[in-house]
């Protein structure tokens, strides 16, 4: 095979039989795709104020920021290959991103306070997201994927809490 040849290759759905049909499967990669999502903007937004985050509570915010974004974007690359795994293709630009998720950018710099009101109301948006998505996965017993999302959605709401009890 030349090198040519081996450069043009076009990523497709997979036809796979893992035990879960292929209609279930579609299902999944379509709510694991908004899981993801809503993940990146997430991953975006946390780095964006790790980055921009000023006043007294700037040591533990940008600290706590810090091992959040690293968190995610494991997270964004472990759900994107479960996408591939179970047949489909992963979304991958901002524009298919933005179009899927229910969290919005922030184009600005607000303050510590409401950075951190953005940033638990994301993860509570992540968490809804990734419940719906393992229930759905449970029903069809793909484990796999559910046990995925369950882990997710546990760091999800430690996230919320951290934050929240930053606010209090």
């Amino acid at each position: 095979m030349s090198h040519s040849a081996v450069l043009d290759s076009q990523p497709t759905e997979s036809a796979i039989d893992i035990g879960v049909n292929r209609d279930d499967r579609k299902q999944l990669a379509y709510l694991l795709s908004e899981c993801l999502a809503n993940s990146y903007l997430l991953y975006l937004k946390t780095q964006s104020f790790h980055w921009n985050v000023v006043g007294p509570m700037f040591y533990g915010l940008h600290n706590l920021t810090e091992k959040q974004y690293q968190d995610l974007a494991d997270a964004i690359d472990t759900m994107a290959e479960r996408i591939r795994a179970i047949g489909f293709m992963a979304p991958g630009s901002f524009a298919q991103f933005t179009q899927m998720a229910s969290i919005q950018e922030e184009v600005g710099t607000p303050n510590a306070h409401d950075m951190i009101a953005q940033l638990a109301e994301g993860n509570e948006i992540c968490a809804k997201k990734l419940r719906i998505a393992a229930l759905a996965a449970d029903k069809v017993e793909d484990v796999k994927t559910a046990d995925l999302l369950t882990e997710r959605i546990g760091q999800h709401e430690e996230n919320v809490w951290m934050l929240k009890a930053m606010l209090a």
